[in-house]
């Protein structure tokens, strides 16, 4: 069984066990999560549910930061140069339970 679940403006495909990545939660290390938004869930027998009512349970795994991404600007023969760094924080989130 898969389902998808909306979280932060994006939609995700998640199995049990799975692992997923989204921007980062104001939430503990090793505490659970419950997300009700589901708008697509398809059992084994490929049947397909259409915003069923259920709730898919999440325990985070960790929180981190990304890698560093660059942001350069220059004006020409100007002798104008920036240069600027940035991370994202992110939150890693285990699927523990699907129940439809």
């Amino acid at each position: 069984m898969f389902a998808y679940i909306k979280h932060s403006g994006k939609q995700f495909k998640v199995t049990e066990g799975l692992t997923i990545i989204v921007d980062k939660l104001e939430a503990e290390e090793g505490s659970q999560l419950t997300i009700s938004d589901i708008p697509l869930a398809v059992k084994d027998d490929n049947s397909i549910l259409v915003n069923p009512k259920g709730e898919v349970v999440l325990e985070v795994a960790s929180q981190f930061k990304g890698k560093k991404v660059l942001i350069l600007k220059q004006r020409p023969k100007k002798g104008y140069r920036r240069k600027q760094g940035h991370r994202q924080d992110y939150t890693k989130l285990i699927v523990k339970k699907i129940s439809v």
